[in-house]
């Protein structure tokens, strides 16, 4: 049986992926063990079963990988969170800065309604960009975000400090990039 403690055991380093001196933490390992990825689902659930959550948001592509199935966990609809032209209703936008540009964000108008509560996940938490926006779509959409869920956390980054005052929870970190 798979425990908590041993998820980091299913992570591969890449080196200098996807450029030199960045760690990739790869979870391809993870999803190709229905026992550790199952953990992964289960020990989330546990963590949000009771919470009284209405949507599980995620952003494209690998959040929608954890997201989906806790949402059937929860019993709760899953809001697919996307690039700019991919959602094919009317959508409402969130523009961001990067380190080096701008991004954009986009849920369909109809897909939260005043007042729900929503969960937030993603595999990784960085520099806490992507989530943060996904924070704002919530809100701008009338929601209170419950949290925001991690399947690893790479500490030294901060983005913990820029989804304050979020809950934020993390399954797996790693102090470092």
């Amino acid at each position: 049986m798979v425990e908590i403690s041993d998820l980091k055991s299913f992570i591969r380093t890449i080196p200098d992926f996807p450029k030199p001196g960045i760690m990739f933490r790869d979870i391809t390992p993870l999803l190709a063990s229905p026992e550790a990825f199952g953990k992964v689902i289960d020990t989330l659930a546990d963590r949000y079963r009771g919470q009284q959550i209405d949507a599980v948001l995620a952003a494209e592509a690998r959040g929608f990988i954890f997201a989906a199935p806790l949402a059937l966990a929860l019993q709760t609809a899953f809001i697919p969170i996307r690039k700019p032209g991919k959602l094919p209703f009317d959508t409402q936008a969130f523009h961001y800065e990067l380190e080096y540009g701008t991004d954009s964000l986009e849920m369909h108008i109809d897909a939260i309604e005043a007042g729900e509560r929503v969960l937030l996940v993603d595999d990784l938490l960085a520099t806490g960009g992507t989530m943060k926006a996904c924070v704002h779509l919530a809100e701008q959409a009338g929601a209170t975000v419950v949290g925001c869920a991690h399947v690893i956390e790479l500490t030294s980054l901060k983005g913990r400090e820029k989804l304050a005052p979020c809950d934020v929870f993390s399954l797996i970190e790693y102090d470092g990039e």
